[in-house]
């Protein structure tokens, strides 16, 4: 027990090897740590797994809450928050959640091969850029897990929920119409 809250109190945190440029920190973001009411989301569009462009707006106001799921198959922290991802999606996207997941993998295989074992059953999109994932970089994205959640006005009404908070906040949220606050 004590391991597993180990685990989910870390993240993995960007790191740059000598040889690797990091993507530029300080790249405007519109969703930079705030859930103010009326801060709006940005649009990422990404290669799917077999190819296929993704994009969030296709489900931003299709959907009422919108969660994009920042994380990585070599990811520890990300690979121990996934059940409770995995959970929110089984329970709630039939009441009007959908995630759209953003991969900071570099090995397309590794980044398919996890998918499966962890039972992602909704979009995902990367660019295989690893730290230098474009979507990542347009919400400031620092370390991983992460995620925001959107709703149906495309307002970005909270982020980097975790464990049984995610899912109590997504429960709230779709009760209460998920409206801003």
């Amino acid at each position: 027990m004590l391991a597993a809250c180990l685990l989910l109190a870390t993240s993995c945190k960007q790191k740059a090897p000598a040889n690797e440029p990091v993507a530029d920190a300080t790249v405007e973001s519109n969703t930079e740590n705030t859930t103010e009411s009326k801060v709006m989301y940005t649009d990422i569009s990404l290669p799917g797994p077999q190819g296929q462009t993704v994009k969030v707006s296709d489900y931003v106001g299709k959907n009422k809450l919108v969660m994009i799921d920042f994380w990585a198959s070599w990811c520890g922290p990300c690979m121990g928050e996934m059940p409770y991802v995995v959970k929110a999606y089984e329970m709630f996207h039939d009441k009007g959640l959908e995630i759209v997941g953003v991969s900071l993998d570099k090995d397309k295989a590794s980044w398919v091969q996890a998918i499966a074992q962890t039972g992602q059953k909704w979009p995902q999109m990367s660019d295989l850029k690893g730290w230098n994932c474009e979507g990542a970089a347009l919400y400031g994205i620092q370390s991983i897990p992460a995620n925001v959640l959107i709703n149906e006005q495309g307002e970005i009404v909270a982020r980097d929920l975790r464990g049984d908070f995610l899912l109590k906040e997504i429960e709230s949220r779709l009760a209460a119409g998920a409206v801003a606050e």
